[in-house]
């Protein structure tokens, strides 16, 4: 089982005039980034919030922002009298020292001044600690779920990606014979040629041919190439599963492809190896977002 790192969720929890609301999005990354946004009074949990988040995420580009309303009295933003009496002051100098004698709406302009209404401070109480912990937790588990939804369709999608590979590695054998035949062709040809040439070293040419012949034979890349495509398919399928490690799955694969494109030397395969190469790259580009 794999899981995307592109993930959403969020929770709301009221309780009395308290309502804490937790909202987390995910997106793909190499570590882990965590951006939170939390009321000043939660900055000093800040670390064990982190951990929290940390413990079920683990990695990915991580916007969490945590919201506490409390409707009551006591919350409700103050007025700042003596800096409100100096803005006044400020605007009746400026008043005069334009010539404007006649003003009356000071306070629509006062109260929109930059902390003429300012929070109090209020303490955190353990019942707001529990609400927080408690929305955070199911929040994270909204998101983990979602991770996990994606993830299956990322795992059908790449499934399906590394079939079609395999698929066209089957396809190749229709085509090996007919090319063989035309390289032994080619090689009767040259020997023929070369035989001649009564200074041909015949033992050389003989060594020269077999290297050749052995060095355009695919079979070994065939064989590794549907191996390392049946152990990604496995990898899929395991828990334990990760991104990095199919990636180097994914790079085994690359090279078998690349290595029997330049040893095929016929333009029926080479087709296949670029068909081959295009699906490679559309997986690439998905792993980048599993976790």
């Amino acid at each position: 089982m794999i899981k995307s790192m592109t993930g959403y969720g969020k929770h709301v929890v009221e309780k009395g005039n308290k309502k804490v609301t937790v909202e987390i999005r995910t997106l793909n990354s190499k570590q882990l980034d965590i951006n939170l946004r939390v009321p000043h009074f939660l900055k000093e949990r800040e670390i064990e919030i982190r951990k929290s988040i940390a413990s079920v995420l683990q990695r990915g580009k991580i916007d969490v922002s945590i919201l506490i309303e409390n409707n009551t009295v006591e919350s409700a933003s103050v007025l700042d009298i003596e800096l409100a009496k100096h803005y006044y002051s400020e605007l009746k100098l400026l008043a005069k020292s334009i010539n404007q004698e006649i003003y009356n709406d000071y306070m629509s302009v006062i109260v929109k001044m930059p902390e003429v209404f300012v929070q109090k401070e209020l303490e955190i109480e353990k019942e707001d600690l529990d609400m927080v912990t408690s929305c955070l937790a199911d929040a994270l588990v909204a998101v983990d779920t979602f991770r996990v939804d994606e993830g299956t369709d990322l795992q059908n999608e790449l499934n399906q990606r590394v079939c079609n590979i395999i698929a066209l590695l089957n396809d190749v054998d229709s085509y090996e014979e007919e090319r063989v035949i035309k390289i032994r062709e080619r090689i009767l040809g040259n020997i023929s040629k070369f035989l001649k040439d009564p200074a041909t070293d015949k033992n050389r040419l003989e060594q020269e041919m077999i290297y050749y012949i052995e060095k355009l034979d695919i079979t070994e890349e065939q064989v590794r190439l549907k191996n390392n495509c049946n152990y990604f398919i496995d990898n899929l399928k395991n828990s334990e599963s990760s991104g990095k490690k199919l990636g180097f799955i994914t790079q085994e694969i690359g090279r078998e492809i690349n290595t029997l494109g330049s040893k095929a030397n016929d333009p029926n395969l080479q087709r296949i190896v670029v068909l081959m190469k295009d699906e490679l790259e559309k997986i690439k580009e998905q792993l980048f977002n599993i976790l």
